[in-house]
């Protein structure tokens, strides 16, 4: 819900706050409401990380909260909320592509059909632009903020061995709000001109897309495996086509929608596991 609602409102964002600014005073506020909750706890200087774990935690934020926010921020600037939602939600199937080829993971059936059938659905959204109705800038955008979020997954589940789920998201966000300091005068500046309603939205998607979503997942995440959990995102466009609809009076293009549904129908493919013999069948064989 929280993190569908950030597409929502970055899209109502966009003709007053820029990209960059608008991902600098989110983090910056996530960053403020993550430090108390972290600097709150007994003990927490014994918690924080070194060496290599240290390293995959500014990484992952680097590339997740900071530039991954950038890039999310840009793309609603041309497309829709909805259409933002479900392009960024292919993430899990490049999880699965990178765990398969970096984890060793392998390629099973279902990965190929579901990577065949989720790049048919980007082609359909990809069409749209043929009508003007969709921007190919946005489409990329988009992509590339999915394949941000996707190492930024693997990064920061490899850190969680190690780092417990609050520190973790933590200096992730405090990462990502050092690598976005220098959109800060900017977003001085367009505060000023119009602190209603940049002030609110950068609160909001600081507090609650940020900090407490940010926070909700990571520990969702320590407990269960990167795939499993990037797939929970499924909901996510469905969830932000109704908010923008509801918000926004926007409704994704009927050739976007259809990508977008044969997009996630890939996705979802790729995490069903293999086929297993019911237990009738097996004691046949047996038999």
């Amino acid at each position: 819900m929280l993190w569908a609602s950030a597409f929502v409102v970055i899209r109502g964002l966009r003709d007053v706050l820029d990209p960059g600014p608008m991902a600098v005073g989110r983090l910056l506020v996530g960053s403020v409401v993550l430090s108390a909750i972290a600097l709150g706890r007994r003990g927490w200087t014994r918690r924080l990380p070194r060496g290599r774990a240290l390293v995959l935690i500014i990484g992952y934020g680097v590339l997740w909260f900071g530039i991954y926010t950038v890039a999310v921020n840009a793309a609603g600037r041309y497309l829709d909320a909805g259409t933002s939602a479900m392009l960024v939600n292919l993430a899990p199937i490049i999880v699965a592509v990178l765990a398969g080829t970096f984890l060793h993971e392998g390629f099973p059936r279902n990965l190929v059909l579901g990577l065949v059938i989720a790049f048919a659905g980007v082609a359909i959204i990809a069409g749209a632009t043929a009508t003007g109705q969709v921007r190919p800038t946005g489409v990329l955008l988009a992509l590339a903020a999915a394949a941000l979020y996707a190492v930024g997954v693997l990064l920061q589940k490899q850190a969680l061995a190690t780092v417990d789920p609050v520190t973790v998201t933590w200096l992730g966000a405090l990462a990502g709000a050092v690598a976005t300091l220098p959109f800060l005068p900017r977003l001085v500046s367009q505060a000023g001109e119009n602190p209603w309603p940049v002030l609110p939205g950068v609160i909001f998607l600081g507090v609650f897309p940020t900090a407490i979503a940010f926070l909700l997942w990571t520990y969702a995440l320590s407990k269960t495996s990167a795939g499993r959990m990037a797939a929970s995102s499924y909901v996510v466009p469905g969830i932000a086509v109704l908010l923008s609809w509801i918000f926004l009076t926007e409704v994704p293009p009927v050739l976007s929608l259809v990508g977008g549904a044969v997009s996630l129908l890939g996705v979802a493919i790729t995490r069903l596991g293999p086929r297993r013999r019911s237990a009738a069948v097996r004691t046949a064989d047996r038999g």
